[in-house]
């Protein structure tokens, strides 16, 4: 396409048969794009990470529900997780099966553990006092539990989620109480899982940890606690380079693959051990098939301070004001061509709020009225974390189709949704 700032989507036709422009003209704007090869591409590569017969790739539902994308994930071989009955709804309806989905949840109600029961699933839950509540629910079943193995990972505290300072997982010094629990509900403890933390780049951290919760899966197997082991699930928190136009490197596959590979095949060896070994990418999986679109509608400067105003306020994508995060920005233009030119600039939404902030001092080509934006890698935690703030309508999704034609996935919300519930 080669526009005013468009490197990045150029070099995988990442808007295919199309232009930004044109999809914009024809969806509306704001506007989530998806491409259908790059989704399939990162499912491969996870895939590729081991050959090990009970290796599986288990897509964390959390970060893009869309059910057209849930089925693609699921035509490429992994399988996933559910977090809510939501999520649960949405990946039966792109035709996950119970055997295909790991039910993983955090302080949840007496009613969401029997649905997720009653549907077959195997159930982690993360507490004490939430393995009491398993066993009251489901008496004589199988239940896994969410060890914290005190590693913690991530690139703000806000998504680390094993060490002392996070609410999740059982601690090491509690198992005898898991015991307890488990003989007074005659529960079978058949899985083990944890989580260190969201957009780890080193795959050493993660290796470690997978250490850790081998030696003590070892350790559970050997005292008698569970003489049923069938899943074992290392978590997730695989990263993406969002700095793409600075060149950042990517995370080592080949490395996080020896490492994983050789690991679970050496501790199944060793004890006898036939069951699965889960992973869990959400981000690595979606991030980089989606881009996130929308319309510069005023330019102005503030002192020394300029401002390019959007229709791209936070309630479409809350990853920059929530956690810091950084997008890389692409602008297109009607007939623009590559700009080297670059001026400090503020990328700012519509909505009423002075964080309301989507690139903050970013030197890029100089943006004008009528400019379509293009925030890279927003199909992890895009969509899903997007509200109806102010009442600004959440944007429709397109799939760009792995024949290069765009097929809508989810209409614009409407004026009528926002008063459904009143109705």
């Amino acid at each position: 396409m080669s526009d005013v700032r468009s490197a990045i989507t150029d070099a995988v036709n990442f808007y295919g048969s199309a232009t930004p422009l044109e999809l914009i003209s024809q969806f509306g704007s704001p506007l989530y794009v998806y491409n259908e090869n790059v989704l399939r591409a990162c499912c491969r590569d996870l895939l590729g990470l081991s050959s090990h017969p009970g290796f599986r790739v288990n897509y964390s539902a959390k970060a893009n529900t869309n059910p057209a994308l849930l089925k693609i994930i699921r035509e490429e071989g992994c399988v996933v997780d559910a977090m809510s009955p939501g999520e649960l709804y949405m990946e039966r309806l792109a035709g996950f099966t119970p055997d295909q989905i790991l039910y993983v949840c955090n302080n949840v109600s007496p009613d969401e553990l029997k649905n997720a029961v009653d549907a077959g699933l195997l159930v982690s839950v993360d507490s004490l006092a939430q393995l009491e509540l398993m066993g009251r629910v489901n008496p004589g079943g199988r239940v896994m539990i969410r060890l914290n193995p005190g590693i913690g990972a991530g690139h703000h505290q806000k998504v680390i989620t094993a060490g002392k300072k996070t609410k999740f997982g059982i601690s090491l010094d509690a198992l005898p109480d898991v015991r307890a629990i488990l003989e007074a509900h005659n529960l079978r403890l058949t899985g083990l899982n944890q989580h260190i933390g969201s957009l780890f780049m080193d795959p050493q951290g993660y290796l470690d940890a997978m250490d850790v919760l081998l030696h003590m899966a070892t350790e559970i197997k050997a005292s008698g606690l569970t003489p049923e082991l069938e899943a074992i699930d290392f978590g997730g928190g695989f990263g993406i380079p969002y700095h793409k136009y600075e060149n950042q490197p990517r995370l080592d596959l080949k490395t996080l693959g020896e490492g994983i590979h050789s690991r679970i095949s050496r501790w199944s060896a060793e004890n006898g051990y036939h069951g699965r070994f889960f992973v869990e990418p959400g981000r690595y999986v979606v991030a980089e098939c989606g881009v996130l679109l929308g319309t510069v509608y005023a330019t102005k400067s503030n002192g020394e301070h300029r401002f390019a105003g959007t229709d791209l306020g936070f309630n479409t994508l809350v990853r920059p004001v929530m956690y810091d995060s950084f997008h890389d920005i692409e602008i297109y233009r009607g007939a623009g061509a590559p700009v080297s030119e670059t001026v400090v600039q503020n990328i700012v939404g519509n909505i009423c709020e002075s964080g309301d902030i989507m690139a903050h001092d970013r030197e890029l080509p100089l943006i004008q009225e009528g400019d379509i934006i293009g925030v890279l890698d927003a199909g992890a935690y895009g969509f899903v974390m997007s509200s109806s703030y102010n009442q600004r309508l959440r944007p429709a999704e397109v799939l760009i189709s792995a024949d290069g034609t765009p097929r809508l996935i989810r209409r614009r919300e409407t004026f009528e949704d926002l008063s459904a519930a009143l109705m």
